[in-house]
């Protein structure tokens, strides 16, 4: 693991395989942290990629902010963490609130962006609605801490059946969640709740787009993915059978298998 210190936050990260190979950022989601992207990390450096897992601040390792921390934050580091790297391009990928800031990178960067690798996430600005509900979980989890909201949601970021046929998944699933530092969590949900509407975004990329999607996600089912490949009709879209919300831990191997192809046959043939 590495360490950098850039726009007034210390940023964690690992930076796995050939110096030479293909860039590969990956962002992990809310409340996670890099060791999401594990699997993958290894499957891809294993490929002779060059994955970039960084901890977002807030989250695991990285230095906390409090208050709120905006998408266009957590992009404009991952920019500078680039450029610390002296990668000008990469390929660029991120699950649920990692999809966001994904779009949101695409938006500031659209340079630096060689790919896009969107998992379980979605488009458009938040509703009033969930708004409301970011800010009062982030009041929450700042009164109460992580214990009691990561127990509620386990079945919701693995599919139900997965909590219980996966309990080194879950584990690993729950211990990130409980280990994330409240004001970090609170401080991503107060900005995400004001995140703009990426349709347009979207529907103006013309690099290669992989859009994977957990077939039993509830927070972002299918419908959401199918809605940004209608966005984005030159997309590869791949639904993986037996996942929920976080199919890349779910069934590491068909999401492997779906990245690895998308890169072979859609990336690596663009130069």
């Amino acid at each position: 693991m590495n360490a950098v210190a850039l726009r007034g936050a210390t940023l964690h990260y690992d930076d796995l395989g050939p110096s030479a190979g293909l860039p590969v950022l990956l962002i992990h989601g809310h409340p996670f942290n890099r060791t999401l992207w594990a699997p993958q990390a290894k499957a891809l450096a294993e490929a002779g990629y060059r994955v970039i897992t960084p901890d977002l601040r807030g989250y695991g390792r990285s230095s906390v902010t409090p208050g709120k921390v905006f998408l266009s934050d957590f992009a404009d580091d991952l920019a500078a963490l680039l450029d610390h790297l002296d990668i000008g391009r990469a390929v660029v990928g991120g699950v649920s609130m990692g999809g966001q800031i994904t779009m949101e990178f695409r938006r500031r960067h659209p340079q630096r962006v060689h790919a896009l690798v969107l998992s379980d996430t979605s488009a458009p600005a938040e509703t009033d609605e969930g708004k409301a509900f970011r800010n009062r979980l982030a009041d929450r989890l700042l009164a109460e801490g992580m214990d009691g909201y990561a127990g509620e949601v386990i079945d919701k970021m693995l599919a139900p059946y997965n909590v219980t046929a996966m309990p080194d998944v879950a584990e690993h699933v729950l211990g990130m969640m409980r280990a994330t530092d409240p004001h970090g969590a609170a401080a991503a949900l107060r900005g995400r709740a004001e995140r703009p509407d990426y349709r347009d975004t979207l529907a103006a990329v013309r690099e290669p787009v992989l859009i994977v999607v957990g077939a039993d996600d509830v927070y972002t089912p299918v419908a959401d993915a199918e809605a940004i490949h209608r966005l984005v009709p030159h997309a590869t879209m791949v639904v993986i059978e037996k996942a929920g919300h976080l199919p890349g831990a779910e069934q590491p191997e068909r999401f492997n298998s779906a990245v690895l192809d998308f890169l072979t046959t859609q990336v690596a043939t663009q130069g």
